[in-house]
């Protein structure tokens, strides 16, 4: 092990110290109440525990209890949802994009926790710490997985019932985003249908795959303008570009996905290995990507989009202190160890797009539906995202709108901010696709003026 993690690991075992004495009492109102199979809490400020959602399928989730004077009866409860499919909210999001402790297991100053209750889950079933017995327990789209996430927040709500009355909002990230459109319907339903009872309030969508054939054909214009390929190379990335739209229309979902890779592979090539996820941090997702022409299409996107997140010292985290911190982890699971198996069965969705239902809960709720965008992200960047958005019903209007700067430190601006009736629209500066990684102020910022 080398030294930098080991002073790491050492420095978790003092901060979880901490956190467990933090504080439910037995005589707390919001004491652990086990559910569906096993589950464990510290007496502290957090809980986690497995719902099993189907036969075979477990998903965890982890929650912390806000930090916010308030207490968290009188503040919102964030879910989070993390993208890829397969990539790990517990992990990553917590602990490399939001939570209360960072990667380097030190307090977060811009953690989220000091304005809401923060919930984890990993989703869809096999991510993480989730995992299945069987092969046909997967989820193979986004109904299913939407109704996982059902399951789960049902469980969690009757056993949690303060956090039934509480401001409930769902923020997200990528193909999170994917989901939190698919899983918002669902749950708005059966909260009109009275099978669950939640305050919800809204949704925000993170640099989202919206509409994937919006986000490839924005790739070379947006390349282009950033100064980063020539204009044979726009003409190249186009050409591909085309043929994964073309694919898309005629219905081939399966060959528009072997497209989609082609196209990465011909952007790396002319953008000299360009980041997807920050254009500013060269090669980062080409060096990820052996170039093992022995691995099949999928195999290489999974390598790119989530092996590329799951760093050496993220996993020997998860699998060494936190994982004997919380107890509960059959032994024959190991976190990330069915990833892959998840983006595989996931694949033949991939490239199917989400804007109806997005038009759909902007038109039909009275949930805050909010968009935001990192300008450096590319793989969902800004020109695609304002390319779905504005064909929306509300797309119109917006376009004739104003943004307005908002600063983070009473000084410097951090992001711009755009609001229409129930739709928030956030363009947020010096950040890529993982936004509360990139610019820790501007992602607090921009929470706090959704949920406030």
């Amino acid at each position: 092990m080398e030294p930098p993690l080991r002073m790491a690991l050492f420095t978790l075992s003092i901060a979880l110290a901490v956190i467990g004495n933090a504080g439910w009492t037995e005589g707390s109102s919001l004491k652990w109440q086990s559910f569906n199979q096993k589950a464990q809490s510290t007496s502290g400020k957090e809980s986690w525990g497995y719902v099993t959602v189907r036969p075979k399928a477990h998903m965890f989730y982890w929650l912390y209890e806000t930090t916010h004077p308030a207490g968290y009866e009188k503040r919102p409860l964030i879910l989070w949802l993390q993208g890829g499919p397969g990539g790990s909210g517990t992990g990553f999001g917590n602990f490399a994009e939001l939570g209360p402790l960072d990667t380097n297991l030190k307090p977060r100053n811009t953690t989220w926790l000091q304005t809401a209750s923060l919930l984890f889950v990993d989703n869809p079933v096999g991510t993480g710490f989730s995992y299945v017995t069987a092969e046909n327990a997967y989820t193979t789209n986004l109904q299913e997985i939407c109704d996982d996430l059902l399951v789960v927040m049902t469980e969690f709500t009757k056993s949690f019932p303060a956090f039934q009355k509480t401001p409930f909002y769902i923020f997200s990230e990528s193909y999170g985003g994917k989901m939190t459109a698919g899983f918002s319907a669902v749950l708005y339903s059966a909260i009109k249908k009275g099978t669950i009872t939640m305050n919800f309030q809204g949704l925000a969508m993170g640099d989202s795959w919206i509409s994937p054939v919006d986000s490839t054909n924005s790739w070379g214009p947006y390349l282009y303008a950033t100064s980063i390929i020539s204009w044979s190379g726009l003409e190249r990335i186009g050409k591909v570009a085309k043929k994964v739209e073309d694919l898309v229309n005629k219905g081939e979902f399966t060959e528009a996905t072997k497209a989609w890779n082609e196209l990465e592979d011909v952007v790396e090539v002319e953008g000299s290995g360009v980041n997807f996820y920050n254009i500013l941090q060269w090669q980062g997702s080409e060096t990820k990507v052996a170039k093992d022409f022995s691995k099949s299409h999928i195999e290489l996107l999974f390598d790119r989009h989530v092996g590329s997140i799951i760093s050496d010292d993220l996993d020997a985290l998860m699998n060494g202190p936190i994982r004997k911190k919380l107890k509960i982890i059959p032994d024959d699971v190991e976190w990330g160890g069915q990833s892959g198996d998840v983006f595989k069965y996931q694949s033949g969705d991939f490239m199917r797009n989400v804007t109806s239902t997005v038009n759909d809960l902007i038109n039909n709720t009275p949930l805050k539906v909010v968009v935001y965008s990192g300008q450096l992200d590319l793989i969902c960047d800004v020109l695609g995202t304002e390319s779905w958005f504005f064909s929306l019903d509300v797309g119109k209007k917006f376009k004739s709108g104003k943004k307005k700067a908002y600063p983070c430190d009473g000084s410097s601006i951090c992001y711009f901010g755009q609001e229409l009736g129930n739709v928030q629209f956030y363009w947020i500066l010096n950040a890529g696709h993982m936004v509360p990684q990139d610019n820790g102020p501007g992602a607090l910022a921009m929470v706090n003026k959704v949920i406030e």
